[in-house]
């Protein structure tokens, strides 16, 4: 059959028959395509390449076929490995028939990534449809990942699109809306939202299932509507047989009228007939396959860390690019080499492979990806300290070794530090660049050897806003009189106590039967399991999950002992086993430390099991606080899994009488996602209410629910072998605000870094700040989430600087960003949660300006939201 002969006969009606359903269908032809999953992605991108020569070929067979195309990377794939259908694909975009929707470089995961993330998958995707199709999208489109995160209106709507369609939540996994409705963000922005009925793909034959389907979930009452076809999952696309069968039942009047359409058409009609009565959504999009954020521990903790690794990197290059690409122009800002870092990140938040759904290959080459992108952002942040350091004056001063430390944050942070030295044969102390002596106790060496020069220590470090202090190690020990006190009673209990926080560690179940706010005199330490170790006979996705709160057993004691007491820190190491497995916990108090940091080492060797890490909290009346990209939720206590980024809080009150007082946990850590908050009295709580962390779940690789286990099947299962993650307990009075815990989650996943330097002559101090950010009295509450290099270079091939601000407690802040490096500050508010980004030039004779998360300056009302900007 030739091509003619597939296009609409002359003579069809082009309208269905008067007596059709008054339906408005738009059919919405796609190819979902992961580029991961059940295959590897080299698949994945042989298959992009066959599925958009596939809907090339359609357009050329029916004039009235037209194409919607989501996640960018499948584009960038093809432009470099098939330039000639590259070029159909852009003359097909001119013509209006190609649609390109979503905007991100890939559909990820919507919950698990940093906030950042989702600003980047905007900035990669929308900027690379404005590079080579000179159009962005204005739909944002994720019809497989398997929650949404409720800031996720808030990054389209500052990346230049107006609506979003999904698929899950289904309908029976949460009670929304079957017509069109307004989604809106905690900071208020909305984008008009559908869900997609049914599914977003089809069979590659007659569409009639797909659209019946479709009809049953929604409400036919409201006109148009919106049904998805085309062949996915591994690509394909829309058939000839998909097309010939539209065709057939709009002549037949089966369905109403059917269009051929795209979801900016479908948003575009919904629009123009009014959306002032359609209902509004102001939450997240949950919940299905809640085992998929603990699944696979490894690909979540390489995730977090690579994302760490290259914000950080971001933020020394072009800090060193002000300082030093002006003599050499080999030290500009490496934009190229950052994206290249960025996209191995993004591709790898996929919703196959970040939530740990994907075959077991698939995690060979995350790894190496992520690796390359830490790599990348060592090599950046090596660099330009390097740059910094030779700058520093560093006088002579005989048999001491000066040392860098560099942090990372706008904002000052005190940190242990811990350092390698040399020849130094008699023990070693830390001094000020001033001679003032600090705190530093002896620590185990990272090799283990009798050279007698060779040692070292921990210090505490107080280090200015993004920015450096030096230090110099001195010979001979110090070992001065503190406030930290280790005691072990004579049943066994240890104690651990500095002036804000006392500790106690019951010898039989190695978990805390105290944990008291000295400054408040509230007891925060909850009666409860602290392990939940059970067999998980779910799914890799832990299909129907609503909840992993499950009794279980505790991980039996078989040793404690004090590891470390000094002036500087003390530790409490609490091994135990069950059955192959064995876990580490090592209890962590500072000397200054209003927190108890406790670390996570983790054999595991338990096929088809589950461990959750319990807090017991004891407060009454509790209410559970989730931290998720760019905001916090409230969620019921009642047991749920639930994804959230770095913190839980469980705030309520506690005490008695005159003591009653409102107080609080916040529960931080540095790789997990799966959380639940569980109520006094639950089948996994003691009489107090206890937060819930998912440390390991080890279901079989890319196990998928109806599917069944055969009883002798040789299956390989997820997170078998060693683990490490860190938590912190943060008691607090009042709200989780006090705590700070957004701030602290950001300086537990990444961390000051030191290094060894030598005596030379310099222009900058011992110490400098580069950039600080400062909210009105200075609670934390503004973060800025973004401090890199521009885009778009200016025309000297210099880098402007971004920088963008996230308030983060849900209130309205003032905040002044102080930027030495540059002369420059800029002073502005926010509301509850808003993001706000500004471009700011190094040439101090142009204007700061506010741009939008793609750093265009098109969208922006400054005269709505002011800001000032001087000198300094």
């Amino acid at each position: 059959m030739d091509s003619a002969a597939r296009r609409p006969a002359p003579g069809l009606p082009v309208e269905p028959p008067r007596a059709a359903a008054p339906y408005r269908i738009h059919l919405v032809g796609n190819a979902h395509l992961d580029p991961v999953w059940l295959w590897p992605w080299q698949e994945g991108y042989a298959e992009a390449r066959a599925t958009f020569a596939s809907a090339i070929e359609r357009m050329d067979e029916y004039d009235d076929f037209i194409f919607s195309c989501d996640q960018m990377v499948l584009l960038d794939w093809v432009k470099e490995s098939d330039p000639v259908l590259f070029e159909r694909i852009r003359a097909r975009v001119a013509e209006g028939r190609w649609v390109n929707v979503g905007g991100w470089w890939v559909e990820p995961d919507c919950n698990a990534p940093m906030g950042e993330s989702f600003v980047r998958q905007g900035l990669y995707g929308q900027r690379f449809l404005l590079a080579e199709f000179g159009v962005a999208a204005t739909v944002g489109m994720n019809v497989d990942p398997f929650g949404h995160n409720a800031m996720i209106p808030a990054i389209l709507r500052g990346q230049g699109m107006d609506s979003y369609t999904f698929l899950r939540p289904g309908p029976h996994e949460a009670d929304l809306f079957d017509t069109p409705f307004w989604w809106r963000a905690p900071d208020g922005s909305q984008v008009l939202a559908s869900r997609i009925p049914f599914e977003y793909c089809s069979p590659p034959g007659d569409i009639s299932f797909q659209t019946e389907k479709a009809l049953g979930q929604l409400d036919r009452g409201f006109s148009p509507m919106m049904v998805f076809y085309g062949v996915g999952n591994h690509g394909g696309g829309p058939t000839r047989a998909n097309i010939d069968s539209i065709h057939r039942y709009q002549r037949l009047g089966s369905f109403g009228e059917l269009i051929m359409s795209s979801p900016r058409d479908f948003f575009d009609e919904v629009t123009a007939a009014g959306t002032d009565a359609l209902p509004t959504w102001s939450n997240d999009l949950q919940h299905h396959a809640a085992g998929c954020y603990s699944a696979h521990s490894a690909i979540k903790a390489w995730q977090r860390r690579a994302q760490h690794a290259v914000l950080a990197a971001e933020r020394w290059a072009a800090i060193a690019d002000v300082l030093g690409a002006g003599a050499n122009p080999a030290l500009r800002y490496p934009t190229d080499d950052l994206g290249r870092a960025w996209k191995q990140v993004l591709f790898n938040q996929f919703h196959d492979v970040l939530p740990g759904s994907a075959i077991e290959s698939a995690y060979d080459d995350a790894r190496d990806q992520l690796g390359e992108a830490v790599s990348i952002s060592k090599r950046i942040i090596v660099r330009a300290h390097n740059i910094i350091a030779r700058q520093i004056d560093i006088p002579m001063v005989e048999n001491t070794q000066p040392v860098v430390v560099f942090n990372p944050h706008p904002w000052p942070v005190t940190a242990p530090i811990e350092i390698n030295y040399g020849g130094q044969p008699n023990g070693a102390h830390v001094r000020t660049a001033d001679d003032t002596m600090i705190n530093s106790q002896p620590v185990q060496q990272v090799s283990t050897t009798d050279h007698r020069a060779r040692g070292a220590l921990v210090f505490q470090a107080d280090l200015p806003p993004l920015g450096y202090r030096l230090y110099r190690i001195h010979p001979g020990a110090y070992a001065p009189a503190t406030e930290l006190d280790v005691q072990v009673t004579d049943d066994g209990q240890v104690i651990m106590s500095n002036p804000l926080l006392q500790v106690r560690i019951d010898p039989r179940t190695g978990w805390l039967t105290s944990l008291l706010d000295r400054r408040t005199g509230a007891e925060l330490a909850g009666t409860g399991p602290h392990l939940q170790l059970c067999s998980d006979p779910t799914d890799t996705w832990g299909h129907r999950v609503v909840s992993y709160a499950w009794p279980g057993d505790e991980m039996p004691v078989d040793r404690i002992r004090v590891v470390e007491s000094g002036p500087v820190r003390a530790s409490v190491r609490v091994e135990r086993s069950w059955g192959r497995s064995t876990m580490i916990e090592t209890f962590v108090l500072g000397r200054d430390s209003d927190a108890l940091e406790v670390r996570y080492a983790i054999d595991w060797h338990e096929p088809g099991h589950l461990l959750k890490v319990r807090f017991p909290v004891s407060v009454e009346d509790p209410t559970a606080t989730y931290e998720i990209p760019f905001a916090t939720l409230e969620r019921p206590v009642d047991g749920a899994e639930e994804p959230a980024q770095s913190w839980v809080d469980l705030t309520g009150t506690t005490g008695a009488g005159r003591r009653r007082q409102r107080a609080g946990l916040a529960v931080i850590n540095n790789a997990k996602h799966g959380y639940d908050a569980s109520p006094a009295d639950s089948p996994v709580s003691g009489t107090d209410p206890s937060i819930g962390i998912s440390a390991v779940r080890s279901p079989v690789f890319a196990w998928h629910d109806p599917k069944e286990l055969e009883e002798d099947g040789i299956y390989t299962y997820q997170a078998q072998g060693f683990q490490e993650f860190r938590c912190l307990l943060v008691p607090h009075a009042g709200d989780w605000r006090s705590a700070q815990p957004t701030r602290r989650a950001a300086e537990l996943g990444s961390a000051p870094r030191a290094m060894l330097e030598t005596f030379h002559d310099g222009t900058m101090p011992s110490a400098r700040s580069f950039v600080e950010v400062i909210t009105t009295g200075d609670d934390g509450q503004v973060l800025a989430t973004a401090i890199k290099g521009a885009e778009d270079a200016t025309d000297d091939g210099r880098c402007d600087l971004i920088v963008r601000l996230s308030e983060t407690n849900g209130r309205r802040a003032a905040a002044d960003v102080l930027l030495p490096v540059v002369g420059r500050t800029i002073s502005c508010e926010l509301t509850p949660y808003q993001l706000r980004t500004f471009r700011v030039p190094v040439d101090r004779r142009r204007r700061i300006t506010e741009v939008n998360l793609l750093e265009l300056d098109d969208k922006i009302n400054n005269a709505e939201q002011p800001f000032r900007q001087g000198r300094r």
